[in-house]
């Protein structure tokens, strides 16, 4: 498997933390040297390991964000 390069340009909020520790965290981060984008995932506490997550462009996140915004959350269950 290839090494996978990234860098973390800047720590945006973690949305939780799970019971191994691990944080949900939204980030801009480069993979492999590209354009930086919003990325959302699990990582362990030193940004070494990480899970499976998504990358946003800019666009694709300001989509997202509109789409939020007219969501009710009331919908949701806890």
């Amino acid at each position: 498997m290839a090494d996978i390069k990234f860098e973390i340009h800047r720590e945006l909020g973690v949305l939780n933390v799970n019971s191994r520790g691990w944080k949900k965290e939204v980030n801009i981060v480069s993979w492999n040297g590209r354009k930086p984008k919003i990325d959302i995932r699990e990582w362990d506490e030193n940004h070494e390991r990480m899970g499976k997550g998504i990358t946003l462009s800019r666009e694709e996140a300001l989509e997202l964000k509109n789409i939020l915004d007219e969501f009710d959350f009331d919908e949701l269950e806890d």
